[in-house]
């Protein structure tokens, strides 16, 4: 009988060790478990506002110097001033709702809420679709997504009013929030969200950028497996100084970029953004 209780002991606290790698059980899933969904019923959107900046304390349990996923090191800025990047975002629903997020707040699809990797949490910030001009507001209270190719992941509710559900995936730009000194022109035009039209806009993966464009080329032959024509150099002028980027592209379909973002740590490339220009 000693036997069987040492046991289980130890396995009630592997199973609780490994919950808190991500400061959840819920959150853990997410991460390993395919299968996410829509709820049955429909939402009325235009009744769910936007998130309302405000000055909130760090939460205690979602802001560790790093933590690790999937044998990668994430680690948590100190600060989300000036914070802004352009990427793809995606969604999660009814998979998690009413579980724990990573700040300790439970999830509600049905609010205006994302994850993010690094921000701090919480943090507020301003999500644009660059396919059809749309923009919202949403409270960054969870970790996630842990995906090679997304830099948000949105509530349900908040993918609707951006238009990404059907795809599943948006292109988006995310912008931080200063509850301190946010003004009107932060605050988003709800009129222009109905009035906007889609059009998809292609994007590049940037994947170095170098002084020398002898360097730029050898990177550009090195990823030439990839599509010849799809590797290019750009410049551009910085205080007097020319930097030559490589870039993949351009992009139209996520997965597309997918694929090209699964392949290259191959070539030994670990970070890489996504830029529209």
């Amino acid at each position: 009988m000693y036997f069987y209780q040492k046991f289980f002991f130890k396995r009630i606290i592997f199973a609780l060790l490994s919950c808190l790698l991500l400061f959840s059980c819920g959150r853990l899933e997410k991460v390993i478990s395919p299968g996410d969904a829509a709820p049955d019923k429909q939402v009325d959107v235009s009744t769910i506002p936007n998130a309302v900046p405000k000055n909130e304390p760090k939460s205690r349990y979602g802001n560790p110097e790093s933590y690790v996923v999937f044998g990668k090191r994430y680690y948590v800025l100190d600060s989300s001033k000036d914070y802004i990047e352009k990427g793809i975002a995606s969604w999660y629903g009814t998979k998690f709702h009413g579980r724990r997020t990573s700040s300790g707040e439970t999830y509600d699809m049905y609010a205006m809420t994302a994850a993010h990797k690094t921000l701090p949490l919480p943090t507020y910030v301003q999500v644009k679709n660059l396919n059809n001009g749309k923009y919202i507001i949403v409270k960054v209270n969870d970790r996630g997504p842990f995906h090679e190719n997304r830099i948000i992941d949105l509530s349900y509710t908040a993918a609707i009013k951006l238009d990404i559900i059907k795809k599943g995936t948006g292109l988006v730009e995310v912008r931080a929030i200063d509850p301190i000194r946010l003004t009107e022109n932060n605050i988003v035009n709800e009129e222009k969200n109905e009035t906007s039209t889609n059009q998809d806009i292609s994007f590049y993966i940037q994947v170095g950028t170098f002084g020398e464009l002898e360097n730029a080329e050898i990177l550009k032959q090195k990823l030439s497996s990839l599509g010849d024509d799809l590797i290019k150099i750009s410049n551009i002028v910085i205080s007097g100084g020319t930097l030559y980027r490589v870039r993949i592209g351009p992009i139209a379909d996520t997965k597309l970029s997918d694929s090209i973002a699964a392949k290259l740590s191959n070539f030994g490339i670990f970070k890489y953004h996504i830029v529209t220009n």
